[in-house]
């Protein structure tokens, strides 16, 4: 996919995951579903764009080094709608 968000990964062990996700405006993660409960930290402002099943889009104002919390297991797409790029740490808690 040309338009794809690009995944660095920093730790992958027993017991933790932590990516970096860098988005160019417009580009996406792809559909996909956690396995492990998660924790997005933003490392700057902006908004990410969630498609979910169903045709179910919502938009999340994300702040600089506010974390927020998903259970595993939901299925969806992340895109960038900012005019810039966006990107944020996730971590995945095994």
């Amino acid at each position: 996919m040309a338009n794809s968000a690009k995944c660095t990964v920093y730790v992958s062990n027993e017991r933790v995951i932590v990516n970096e996700w860098r988005f160019a405006p417009g580009a996406s993660t792809g559909w996909h579903r956690h396995e492990y409960d998660y924790v997005i930290v933003p490392i700057m402002d902006g908004k990410l764009r969630l498609l979910e099943p169903g045709d179910v889009t919502r938009d999340a104002q994300l702040q600089l080094g506010m974390p927020y919390f998903r259970k595993a297991g939901v299925e969806h797409d992340v895109v960038n709608p900012n005019d810039g790029e966006f990107a944020f740490i996730e971590i995945e808690i095994k």
